[in-house]
């Protein structure tokens, strides 16, 4: 039985979808579950209201606004594949919870808007990426409006990105002069069809005789020019470089006419990696754990709760790092030595879910719990292996928080505790004080929060001005610590682990206490796990 568990490990491509806002990420999330068969009809993602809603935004405020701010997973067989698609949220304020999802994944797709290239939030992402040596494909949407020239896209991706852009296909035009694009690896052009009723053509051989029925002379010869130029001027393909985080292939099309997404979705499964030997600690010992070993093993990325209000319902979502899972095993949780029997696990589609019997390294599960576990836990049979932690990042936003019934103030911290326990927020408990303090990397997470703490825990709060701007998590030996402590006990916390932090008006006073406490270090992160 144990010789399946490689073989099955090796066909799974477990990827996350990058992009600036609006770059048309939730759009394409959509056409590759379609393209992948998980679904018959891609939502109206540009309608209005209701409709307005995609198969893998679920959350009200999401829904309401047309944006992702939470991370769902979605799982479809393909062509012999198991694919795991995570839905990253595009809005920078939840930087954090996107970083984390890149933690589970084995490649990223970065989208581009081909009218505006590269965008800040996307050369963030990038970051991020490269960090963690993930691979890069690149699809270049909304080729059927108007867009850059080609060239300077891939200058773009060059200069910007020190990755070398290597064109799959090449479009024929852009905007309302849109033809389609030729696979410069075959030669045959694939049509593009404006009107979404009409059947999609077969590609078509581009010396053929048949070109002449989707391209005029005139853009043969431009289309003939443009390849013969890019092909001579990119290096060719490289697997390994692409592996190894120097190549993006580059793919075109436009997401929301369902071009060139099944190229892509042939790209993903061709080059993207399976699942790799991930580092762990063992016996305070480093190591390596390999898919295909009989250990089931894995790490909590993200903790959702609530996917479905009815229930109250929290989840951990569990990368699976090696083994087979089956339903009803037993595993231990590294950090308390606690022993779940995992009965009801959940492979997902978006809101949607069912049961999960079986799943290997490389897929995502949901664990149902009631607060056991947490994100950056490490989960495995022996209870032995610790993966490496998720870090939290210091917030850059503080506020304090306020309910408007004062009888409602229990709920209010357990509302706020399973909040940062999802990673949603920050969240400190001054020494001094009654008011918790909540942190966040922007704006909208507060206003997020503040629609969840309404919806599911008819809690109405109001967000004030924290007298702080900077938090820093403190580490010394215990009597320097206490001595630290005892002088700024005005500004200490205890975040949610129960570790020290301490509270700043600016970040000039972090420089003045860190210079006149030499022997306490003062940190941005903190890892756990």
């Amino acid at each position: 039985m144990s010789s399946s568990i490689p073989l099955e490990a090796a066909r799974r491509r477990t990827f996350a979808i990058i992009s600036h806002p609006d770059a048309g990420k939730t759009t394409l999330t959509e056409h590759l579950l379609l393209a992948g068969g998980a679904i018959r009809a891609a939502g109206a993602v540009r309608a209005r209201g209701e409709t307005r809603r995609t198969r893998s935004d679920w959350m009200k405020i999401e829904q309401e606004r047309g944006i992702s701010v939470t991370a769902s997973v979605m799982t479809f067989d393909h062509d012999g594949l198991m694919f795991n698609l995570l839905d990253t949220p595009g809005h920078e304020d939840f930087s954090e919870d996107t970083y984390r999802t890149l933690t589970a994944a084995d490649a990223a797709v970065m989208v581009l808007d081909a009218a505006k290239g590269i965008e800040p939030q996307t050369l963030k992402l990038f970051e991020v990426c490269r960090l963690r040596d993930i691979p890069i494909l690149t699809f270049i949407n909304k080729m059927d409006r108007e867009a850059q020239d080609p060239f300077d896209l891939l200058d773009e991706i060059a200069g910007k990105l020190a990755l070398d852009p290597a064109p799959l296909y090449w479009p024929a035009g852009s905007g309302n002069r849109f033809k389609g694009a030729l696979d410069l690896r075959t030669n045959q052009f694939i049509p593009y069809v404006r009107n979404a009723d009409d059947p999609t053509p077969a590609p078509v051989a581009f010396k053929g005789a048949a070109i002449s029925s989707y391209l005029l002379p005139e853009e043969i010869e431009e289309l003939t020019d443009n390849s013969e130029l890019v092909t001579g001027a990119s290096k060719p393909f490289d697997p390994q470089s692409f592996l190894e985080g120097h190549m993006t292939p580059v793919f075109f099309g436009s997401a929301l006419r369902h071009f060139g997404v099944e190229e892509l979705l042939a790209g993903l499964g061709a080059f993207a990696p399976p699942p790799k030997a991930v580092s762990a600690m063992r016996a305070n010992a480093q190591t390596h754990v390999a898919p295909g070993e009989k250990e089931v093993t894995g790490f909590v990325f993200k903790v959702q709760a609530n996917m479905d209000p009815n229930h109250r319902d929290r989840i951990a979502m569990l990368r699976l790092c090696s083994g087979k899972f089956q339903r009803g095993m037993k595993l231990k949780v590294q950090n308390t030595g606690r022993q779940l029997s995992v009965n009801s696990p959940i492979m997902f589609f978006a809101a949607d879910r069912e049961l999960a019997e079986e799943a290997y390294a490389g897929d995502v599960i949901g664990i149902p719990n009631h607060g056991v576990l947490r994100v950056g836990d490490s989960l495995s049979e022996t209870g032995a292996l610790r993966f490496q932690g998720l870090p939290n990042f210091a917030p850059e936003i503080l506020r304090r928080v306020r309910i408007k019934d004062p009888l409602k103030a229990k709920h209010l911290k357990k509302a706020l505790e399973g909040l940062a326990e999802e990673g949603v927020t920050q969240l400190f408990r001054p020494m001094m004080g009654a008011d918790f303090i909540v942190g966040a990397v922007g704006q909208l997470q507060f206003e997020v929060m503040a629609d969840r703490l309404a919806n599911e825990y008819q809690l109405e709060v109001i967000f004030e001005a924290a007298p702080f701007a900077e938090a820093r998590w403190i580490s010394a030996e215990r009597a320097d610590l206490e001595d630290f402590t005892g002088k700024h006990r005005n500004a200490m916390a205890e975040d949610i682990d129960g570790q020290p932090v301490f509270l700043a008006k600016s970040a000039w006073e972090i420089g003045y206490v860190d210079e006149r406490f030499p022997k306490v270090m003062f940190s941005r992160t903190r890892e756990r796990g």
